[in-house]
């Protein structure tokens, strides 16, 4: 996400070298590291961040969905719980009739009987009975087992949050850890030297106004709102105003055209019509890396606006500054 800049490159070497040669055995300076090594410690550092950030975001996508599906699963445990009490209510209580006497005084009725059609009646009325206790029982053995259903199912969803709650906590600390490392090594450089390195990473942005954009309806309105954007900070997690990563700042534009999205590259990935890159219009959204771990908003000529990283912040880059992966036109 830093490709490219040499300038960023050069800077990171120079104050490297300064804090890590030193003598060795013979005299001899410690090996100097090369500038890819330095790009692409810089590239790893933001990118692990920027997709345990990612990440993050999408666990609490499905976590609000899961969650709402836990709240369902115990409302329909409730009521079954409900409807099991009852059948279990009704079984015992025609125990309680039976030791009662209901059913020995019918088979003394029955037996003392003089009458042959009181005797059937009476035989009559035992068997319904022993039928109905049956029936109840089996009704019973029915709702408890499908209680027995809805409480699995609660639990393994829940079960299921748990994991991801964990999952997020891992991800938040891989990010805090990348960004960690980063700053260890901005530290290492004077004052001036990390203003310029920082100066550096931002560049120089296209002067791309929103009306050389060729666009129109909702998709302008998405592209004007990401424009107005540029220069402010990225910051992991962040959706505005003031801040924003970089599925945060294609939210938040396409929110302010009436077009909701989720609050992560991939599940945006999932969220419009998929198009080829010969189809890329102003407003398209653009997704890099695999897993996608980044997006940004396509306005034309070949460039993106995108939340890019914590050095770089919001900003106009080349389409394929990264490793594209696809694209998507939302609405």
């Amino acid at each position: 996400m830093l490709n490219g800049r040499k300038s960023l490159i050069t800077i990171i070497a120079a104050a490297s070298l300064v804090a890590t040669v030193g003598a060795i055995p013979g005299g001899s300076a410690q090996a100097q590291p090369s500038i890819e090594d330095v790009q692409h410690r810089v590239d790893r550092l933001y990118h692990a961040a920027e997709q345990a950030s990612e990440r993050y975001n999408q666990i609490h996508v499905q976590l609000t969905q899961m969650r709402g599906d836990v709240q369902a699963l115990r409302a329909d445990q409730t009521r079954q719980q409900a409807r099991t009490e009852k059948a279990r209510q009704l079984v015992a209580d025609s125990i309680v009739r039976q030791y009662e006497g209901d059913s020995l005084s019918a088979v003394g009725q029955a037996v003392v009987s003089s009458d042959p059609s009181a005797f059937v009646s009476q035989l009559t009325t035992m068997s319904a009975f022993n039928t109905m206790q049956a029936g109840q029982y089996s009704s019973y053995l029915t709702q408890a087992k499908a209680l027995t259903i809805r409480q699995d199912a609660t639990s393994n969803q829940l079960s299921k949050v748990a994991r991801l709650e964990k999952e997020a906590a891992e991800n938040k600390a891989t990010i805090a850890h990348s960004l960690a490392e980063a700053k260890s090594v901005l530290d290492k450089l004077k004052a001036d030297e990390r203003e310029r390195l920082l100066e550096s990473s931002r560049g120089a942005a296209p002067r791309i106004s929103t009306a050389s954009v060729p666009v129109s309806g909702r998709a302008a309105a998405a592209v004007r709102f990401a424009m107005a954007q540029i220069g402010k900070p990225y910051v992991y997690g962040a959706a505005g105003p003031n801040a924003y990563d970089c599925s945060g700042l294609t939210m938040a534009a396409w929110g302010s055209a009436g077009v909701g999205l989720p609050h992560s590259s991939s599940a945006q990935y999932g969220a419009g019509t998929h198009i080829s890159a010969s189809q890329l219009q102003p407003g398209d959204l653009v997704f890099y890396y695999s897993p996608i771990s980044h997006v940004g908003m396509y306005i034309g000529n070949g460039m993106i606006v995108n939340a890019e990283n914590p050095s770089a912040g919001i900003k106009v880059d080349p389409l394929y500054m990264m490793p594209y992966v696809g694209a998507v036109r939302p609405g």
